[in-house]
């Protein structure tokens, strides 16, 4: 590894701080302790990190030391660098394996990194002598994140209520989703490639559209670049429609949110399902509330998100470009597509210029109204060849639906950090 840790110097020298943890990612596991952390340490200091700093600082004067190790693995959780602490954390345990409290440290690392299948690894060696909050309650978790769902199962009937009241919504959190597995594995296959299955049974949310571009080439379902159209906004209103009957539902009004774009989108389905709109209220029942990305509601959303986060009787929250690898704040209803990056259809565009290299077209600034008329304008194409994906006919969400009516819009909506069970390719 000395080739790779003299670039990684180089990084830190030049600092290239993205650049170095872009590396550490691939070979921070080849590293010695000492090493990596002297690294970590110099990157943390010109970052202004400074518990990072001193704790990597300690690491390197002191590899061996339990606590040192210790420290710096919960300080690289702390920060977001969960993949750092994976190794130091894993050898600790090794060494002291009864350590409950480096083994929860291991764990969350390895959930933040989304290893899931790790955890239940880590947790199951150890099963005999878990305490039931929160060992118990996490092998129960990353077994259902990892897929695994009859361990998940089994785990979680034998978990007694916490004594904490701090855990009690994790408890409750955990039953409302296996309860949505149990609604979901009636008509669906809940395997590694079930991506309405999963969104359902994680997040709740009713998936409109699985992606058919780069299905079977490592997306499955997903998108990584989108530039999102007009006629994609209209097919998600279309399938929302579709999936408002199949559950029984009839909103009273839309309700608007304040940002140009989910204003755009919600003055569309409210003249596509024939709706009143008004201006969002939280408290306002049977209320169908659109938002184009709920990752983009500006200065409204340190307001918005709470309010979103428990919802009004009746009320439907939509959101039309959901991000997976950086998942809003909240978890909608029905969303229509996943996305990694994505432009809106009023966005600034890329397009290939009569000479062949790349143009990019300027933003669209009309008002909202405007954008909506161009959304109902937008003409619905039969799909090509290719152009849907395994059990994505209108059909088959209609029958989704339907079986899980009665476990949907229940619960707060909660924010689920992690892709699941089924895997995509990502950007770095």
């Amino acid at each position: 590894m000395t080739a790779e840790l003299d670039e990684a110097r180089a990084l830190l020298d030049a600092q290239d701080t993205q650049g170095l943890l872009r590396h550490l990612r691939q070979h921070a596991g080849g590293f010695a302790a000492a090493d990596l952390a002297a690294l970590v340490g110099g990157a943390a200091r010109l970052a202004g990190f400074d518990d990072l700093a001193a704790a990597a600082d300690r690491l390197a004067r002191e590899p061996a030391e339990p606590q040192a190790r210790y420290d710096f693995g919960y300080a690289c959780v702390e920060r977001g660098a969960s993949f750092l602490a994976v190794g130091v954390l894993t050898e600790l345990l090794r060494e002291y394996p009864d350590a409950s409290g480096v083994l929860t440290e291991l764990v969350s690392a390895l959930e933040d990194e989304e290893r899931h299948a790790e955890a239940v690894a880590v947790l199951a060696e150890r099963e005999a002598r878990l305490r039931d909050w929160p060992d118990r309650y996490l092998l129960a978790y990353n077994a259902l994140m990892a897929g695994d769902l009859p361990r998940a199962e089994a785990v979680a009937a034998r978990l007694p209520a916490p004594e904490d009241e701090s855990w009690h919504p994790a408890h409750a959190r955990i039953g409302r989703m296996l309860d949505r597995a149990a609604a979901a594995r009636r008509v669906s296959a809940l395997d590694g490639r079930d991506l309405r299955g999963w969104q359902f049974a994680l997040a709740g949310t009713v998936l409109g559209i699985v992606s058919p571009h780069g299905y079977d080439d490592g997306m499955n379902g997903r998108h990584a670049y989108l530039q999102d159209d007009y006629q994609e906004c209209r097919r998600g209103l279309e399938r929302l429609r579709l999936v408002l009957d199949a559950a029984g539902r009839r909103p009273r009004a839309v309700g608007l949110l304040p940002d140009r774009s989910s204003q755009a989108l919600g003055l569309a389905a409210a003249r596509l399902l024939g709706l009143p709109a008004e201006r969002f209220d939280p408290r306002a029942p049977e209320a169908l509330v659109v938002a184009y990305d709920l990752n983009e509601l500006g200065e409204s959303a340190a307001e918005l998100v709470p309010a979103l986060y428990e919802r009004a009787p009746g009320q439907i929250l939509v959101e039309h470009a959901s991000c997976w690898t950086s998942p809003p704040p909240v978890s909608a209803d029905y969303a229509v597509l996943l996305h990694q990056v994505n432009v809106p259809p009023w966005g600034p565009r890329l397009r290939l210029g009569e000479d062949g290299g790349a143009v990019r077209d300027p933003a669209d600034e009309r008002p909202a109204g405007e954008l909506a008329e161009e959304v109902l304008r937008a003409a619905l194409e039969p799909a090509g060849p290719g152009g849907t994906a395994p059990g994505d006919s209108d059909r088959e969400l209609a029958a989704f639906t339907a079986a899980v009516a009665g476990r949907w819009l229940t619960g707060p909506r909660e924010r689920v950090r992690s892709a699941g069970p089924v895997r995509s390719s990502r950007f770095a």
